[in-house]
């Protein structure tokens, strides 16, 4: 990791509002959720391909996101409006279906939508962050 000379701390740290870490590590948390829920038969509005190239995505996603790169920032965001309007839509239309609350599926639906919600708001903090920053930084 790169330092900063004259502080001893990490460059990452000295930007407001960044919180790549956090979004790496949802993302992941979250392609492992998708991976298992997938393998387990729960009812995911996604394809085993699908489901299986989601995951791909947000750990490459989340392998490249660094404080530096301004784009990648954009997509995590896209990547987790994504997955919030994918998963809390199936989410609350099952639930007002009447599906059992305890089921598996819906237990992996719920995981998927809250890891993507938080991440949604992980992204947009670090974003503002990097939009609200001088220019000459």
């Amino acid at each position: 990791m790169a330092f900063d000379e004259e502080s001893g701390r990490e460059r990452h740290r000295a930007i407001p509002h960044y919180h790549g870490d956090a979004v790496r590590g949802l993302f992941v948390l979250g392609a492992i959720t998708l991976i298992v829920a997938q393998s387990t038969g729960a009812a995911l509005p996604l394809s085993t391909g699908g489901a299986v190239l989601g995951a791909v995505i947000l750990v490459i996603a989340a392998g490249v996101t660094n404080p530096t790169q301004r784009w990648i920032h954009w997509m995590n965001a896209v990547l987790a409006a994504i997955g919030t309007v994918m998963f809390g839509t199936a989410v609350i239309e099952r639930y007002q279906a009447g599906v059992a609350a305890v089921s598996g599926s819906f237990i992996f639906l719920e995981a998927l939508a809250i890891l993507s919600l938080v991440a949604l708001y992980f992204t947009v903090r670090t974003l503002r962050g990097i939009l609200l920053r001088p220019v000459n930084e």
